[in-house]
């Protein structure tokens, strides 16, 4: 199922099933329970398509990636994470920062997991059962505040607002039965930038939900990035960064795209 929360003229939230028209129709019920549709016809703004609860990211995890960036094939996932208040909707700004400023900042298509119930401890060859589904995620990154002006952590260059756009919909895991095995890609104002397949990565997703809920607990909600293969803009000659008017889109195969605008923040 292709699941969507739209935001109604009233201004109130519900999720929907996506149909293969690309019509809605209303669902009843718990996104982490039981989800029945109703049949009844819906439209409104598509949002994000979940709030989560954390927000969990894999740096480094496709190998053409760590090459390009010369970077150390890492022995373990390299964990970072974002905040829940950088979530951006599918087709709301991307917003450069300016209070803080940036002129470096990337795009990073990724596969994004979407985890269904409490996940602790568990084995990879379990671990795709604690999955709800699957999104298209843009891992934003401030690369100028990532690498220097962070103390040596990620998290500033990485979570500022609006950096972690999700969407347009969750598509539920039965639908994805190998989630290594998607195209995933970056379009840049009509240029292709990034083109590559999930199974490159370093660690597969199995591994990385086993990696991630050892010891810790990975509460229903919880938002995985699972990293991004080369082509990012860093790596482009020249370097090609986010600028205001840009329109930035992630493909990935049996999901959909997901584009957001780029504007710069007004302070």
């Amino acid at each position: 199922m292709k699941i969507v929360r739209l935001q109604l003229s009233d201004s109130s939230t519900c999720y929907a099933q996506q149909t293969d028209d690309g019509s809605f129709q209303r669902l009843n019920g718990d996104l982490f329970g039981e989800l029945k549709t109703t049949g009844e016809a819906v439209s409104g703004k598509v949002l994000a398509p979940l709030q989560p609860v954390d927000i969990l990211c894999i740096g480094l995890n496709y190998l053409k990636h760590a090459q390009e960036g010369k970077a150390d094939i890492p022995e373990n996932p390299v964990l970072f994470m974002k905040t829940s208040s950088a979530v951006q909707n599918p087709g709301d700004p991307i917003v450069l920062p300016r209070k803080l400023n940036s002129d470096q900042v990337d795009y990073e298509c990724e596969l994004a997991v979407v985890i269904g119930k409490t996940c602790h401890n568990v084995s990879k060859e379990d671990a795709l059962d604690y999955v709800l589904g699957y999104t298209c995620a843009n891992d934003v990154s401030a690369r100028d505040w990532q690498k220097n002006g962070g103390g040596g952590q990620w998290c500033r260059g990485k979570t500022f607002a609006t950096f972690c756009p999700l969407g347009p919909c969750l598509v539920t895991s039965d639908e994805i039965k190998n989630p290594n095995s998607l195209t995933i890609r970056t379009t840049l104002n009509g240029n292709v930038m990034q083109d590559w397949n999930t199974d490159d990565m370093i660690f597969d997703v199995p591994s990385i939900i086993e990696f991630l809920s050892a010891s810790t607990i990975l509460a229903p909600g919880t938002v995985i990035l699972t990293g991004t293969p080369h082509g990012v803009g860093f790596a482009q000659t020249p370097p090609v960064f986010l600028k205001e008017g840009d329109s930035v889109s992630i493909e990935i195969e049996s999901i959909g795209t997901l584009t957001n605008p780029v504007v710069a923040e007004v302070v």
